[in-house]
C-alpha cells in the first residue's frame, strides 16, 4: 500500500516554502504534473502564477489546469487521472463543495489520493477534504453554519481555515460539538498542514489545535 499525502493550507497561495519543497518532491514521479483545479472567473490565468512559484522553484514544471464544472467531461477526468499531484483552489466553498464532492470528480480524487498521488487544498479546497465538510457562517450565502459530506480523504479531524482573519475559535468548537469529533485545526493565513497516512506530520505557520475529551 502506498503512503497518502494531504496538504491543507489556511488562505490563498503560494505554497509556503517547506510545504511546498515536500509537495512538489512527492508529486516529480514520472517527471511529474500537476492539476490545478479552479473555478474559472476573469484574470484566472495571472493567479495560477501564484501556486506554481514555489513548485517551480522545486523542479515542477508541468501543471494542467482544469476549470470545475457541474458535469465534469471526460476528457477533463482523464486529464486528472494522467497527473502526479492535485491542487484544489480557494474561492467559494459552496461552488467546489457542489463541482468537486457532488461530481464524479471526488471518486477519481479520492482513488488518485488512495494511490498515492498528493493532495493540496487551499481555503475553500481544505475544507472539502475532510470527511465532514464544514463551511463557516462568514463563507456561505445561508449565513449558517453548513454541515456536508467532503471528499473524505481525512475522517476524524474538523478544518477551519483563515482562522484568525475569520475569527473563527467559537465556530471551530461549536464544529465539533456538532460532528462530535475529538479534534480540530484551526488554519491561519500563510500557514499549512501536511497529512501522511491522516497523521499529523508537519505544519508551517499558525496552527490552533482543538480537542474535545
Amino acid at each position: 500500500m502506498k503512503d497518502r499525502h494531504l496538504f491543507l493550507f489556511g488562505g490563498s497561495p503560494p505554497f509556503d516554502k517547506i510545504l511546498g519543497r515536500k509537495f512538489a518532491n512527492l508529486s516529480l514521479n514520472d517527471n511529474g504534473k500537476v492539476a490545478i483545479l479552479f473555478i474559472e472567473k476573469d484574470g484566472w490565468e495571472e493567479y495560477m502564477r501564484k501556486y506554481k512559484s514555489v513548485l517551480e522553484e522545486n523542479g515542477l514544471v508541468q501543471f494542467t489546469y482544469l476549470p470545475l464544472t457541474s458535469k465534469p467531461s471526460k476528457s477533463t477526468i482523464e486529464e486528472l487521472i494522467s497527473c502526479t499531484g492535485i491542487i484544489i483552489c480557494g474561492g467559494e466553498t459552496e461552488l467546489y463543495h457542489n463541482y468537486i464532492v457532488e461530481t464524479s470528480m471526488a471518486k477519481h480524487i479520492r482513488e488518485m489520493y488512495e494511490q498515492g498521488v498528493p493532495v493540496s487544498g487551499f481555503s475553500a479546497g481544505a475544507l472539502i477534504c475532510p470527511d465532514n465538510c464544514v463551511i463557516p457562517p462568514i463563507d456561505n450565502t445561508e449565513n449558517k453554519h453548513q454541515f456536508l459530506n467532503g471528499l473524505g480523504l481525512i475522517k476524524d479531524c474538523c478544518i477551519s481555515v483563515h482562522f484568525t482573519k475569520w475569527d473563527e475559535e467559537e465556530n471551530l468548537k461549536t464544529a465539533l460539538a456538532r460532528t462530535q469529533l475529538s479534534i480540530g485545526y484551526g488554519i491561519d493565513d500563510e500557514a499549512g498542514i501536511y497529512f501522511k497516512n491522516e497523521t499529523l506530520s508537519l505544519r508551517e505557520g499558525k496552527i490552533f489545535n482543538f480537542v474535545i475529551d
